[in-house]
Parts: C-alpha cells; sequence; structure tokens
C-alpha cells in the first residue's frame, strides 16, 4: 500500500506545479488588459495594373508565357516574346491591414481566357511577392503591396488565334 501512495504522489505533484504555472501566466496576460480583435484586412485591386502578358508569338507547337510576381518575362516552347510596345506586368494588389498581421494568399483554379478572334487560352495563377503567407508591415492608410503573376499556355494556333484574350481570376486573401 505503501507504493501506491508514493506513485500517486508523484503524479499529482507534477499536475499541480503545471497547474501552477498556467494560473500565474494567466494572471500576468490578464494584467496587460484585454486585447482589442484584429481589424478585418481590406484588399484593393488596382483596376490599371492588372496581370497583362503583353504581345508574343506563338509557333505551331504552342508553349507558356510566363509573367513573374518580380515584374519579369519569360517563354516556353515555340513561344516568342514580342516587344511592340504592348506592356507586361503582374496584378497588383493592396492590403490594408495592421501591421503584424499574418495573411495567406490562396489561387482560384485556372481559367480560360476569351479571345477576341475566337479560340481560348488557360491562365493558371502564379506566385506571390511577397511569398504568402506574408506579414502585413504597412501603418495605415499606407498599404503592403502584393503582385502576383500567372502562366498562359498555348496549344496550337488554331486553338489560340492572335488577337485580345480577356477573363477574370479569383485570388482570396485569407486573414486567420
Amino acid at each position: 500500500m505503501m507504493k501506491t501512495n508514493r506513485i500517486i504522489y508523484r503524479i499529482i505533484l507534477p499536475v499541480l506545479l503545471l497547474t501552477g504555472l498556467s494560473s500565474a501566466a494567466q494572471r500576468n496576460l490578464l494584467a496587460l488588459g484585454p486585447e482589442n480583435p484584429p481589424r478585418p484586412v481590406v484588399i484593393y485591386v488596382n483596376p490599371a495594373q492588372g496581370l497583362q502578358f503583353g504581345a508574343f508569338y506563338q509557333g505551331a507547337t504552342g508553349g507558356t508565357v510566363i509573367v513573374y510576381p518580380n515584374g519579369s518575362r519569360s517563354t516556353t516552347g515555340s513561344v516568342i516574346q514580342a516587344n511592340q510596345g504592348i506592356s507586361f506586368s503582374p496584378a497588383i494588389f493592396e492590403v490594408d491591414a495592421e501591421p503584424g498581421t499574418l495573411v495567406t494568399i490562396v489561387n482560384g483554379p485556372d481559367v480560360t481566357l476569351n479571345g477576341s478572334n475566337g479560340g481560348s487560352i488557360t491562365l493558371q495563377i502564379g506566385g506571390s511577392d511577397p511569398v504568402s503567407p506574408f506579414i502585413a508591415t504597412e501603418i495605415s492608410p499606407g498599404r503592403t503591396q502584393i503582385r502576383i503573376g500567372g502562366t498562359l499556355t498555348l496549344t496550337s494556333p488554331l486553338a489560340n488565334p492572335p488577337g485580345n484574350y480577356n477573363g477574370t481570376f479569383l485570388v482570396t486573401f485569407i486573414q486567420p
């Protein structure tokens, strides 16, 4: 019977010590005062700065056009970049949030862009700068600028004839 009492004592003692530390920590946090609830994140879309792929030529086998968050562009396959005064750029969003707020970006599904001369091209939303998740840094009314790139996938000149292609894509900003 003595052994049982010792075992119970050893189990109960650490539990009591942890409980004492926990309540002391709670008292210290309560002494600091209640924390204000976080301000909701507000996203601003810059309509003049949408995701733009510029001008390019497509060869017989297709390929991709990639616009990176840093503003550069590259192509793969038989796609050739063209400099005809048509600009390319990542989409730019502005996030208004309390400094230190953690924000996660979730890209929506691939999108089909419809061409002005028929045909369609698939758009896949790319990475962001800053990389997701990121921490908001600007003090309101300042805003944290987010750049998001994307990739166009071209298959053939018949499926993707020359022209202007338009569409919309979904990006979700999550504040935990």
